[in-house]
């Protein structure tokens, strides 16, 4: 391997001459509450009526096997949440569960 007859990346090619910082974002403890009031206050301005529709709409796609994409892009466009429109699917798909092997 030192003579270079049997290539290990990383080891003997290859080799990586400086390690690079990761820059790690940070987010400020502060915006969670303003993020949080900014959600409640679309929620309490927003039409109900179609949203509810929206994701029923969403839901019905997912169990009929239909392209759910355009039934997002209609609940998105009536305000719904990520969360909404994940939990609309969650009640189709249910919930990935990692098998333990051991």
């Amino acid at each position: 391997m030192d003579r270079g007859d049997a290539v290990v990346v990383g080891v003997n090619r290859f080799e990586v001459e400086a390690e690079k910082a990761i820059p790690i974002q940070k987010i400020d403890p502060a915006l969670e509450p303003k993020q949080i009031e900014r959600v409640r206050a679309l929620r309490a301005r927003r039409d109900a009526g179609p949203w509810k529709s929206a994701l029923a709409s969403v839901e019905d796609a997912a169990r009929s096997g239909a392209n759910v994409m355009p039934r997002i892009l209609a609940a998105v466009e009536v305000y719904a949440t990520v969360g909404e429109i994940s939990d609309a699917m969650r009640r189709v798909f249910g919930e990935y569960r990692e098998a333990v092997v051991v």
